[in-house]
């Protein structure tokens, strides 16, 4: 199997995943566990080696789910921090997934 993605790739994969995980409860249990193997399952081709991933489910209790980014150092000056926060990116935040979707 291939191995390197294009952004279109990655987007669409990620919204097959997320339509498979909201309707298929096996799959589901499968991409919690395995994300590799499940993402190899649906799009037909490997991650890449090294790259790790970790889904999380959504909890009804709340209306959002926000990841952080990692942590910088606090020697950063303010460009410098502009360029590693990014920004908004369509339904994403840079460097983490916000479901804006209420419940």
């Amino acid at each position: 199997m291939a191995t390197n993605w294009t952004q279109e790739e990655v987007e669409k994969a990620f919204v097959d995943l997320k339509k498979k995980a909201m309707t298929d409860k096996n799959f589901r249990e499968l991409i919690l566990k395995n994300p590799n193997l499940a993402i190899a399952q649906v799009t037909k081709k490997e991650v890449p080696a090294g790259v790790k991933i970790k889904v999380i489910e959504s909890d009804p209790a709340y209306h959002m789910t926000f990841v952080l980014p990692q942590m910088v150092s606090a020697d950063l000056s303010d460009d410098e921090l502009d360029k590693v926060a990014g920004g908004i990116c369509g339904g994403y935040i840079c460097g983490g997934y916000i479901d804006i979707h209420a419940r």
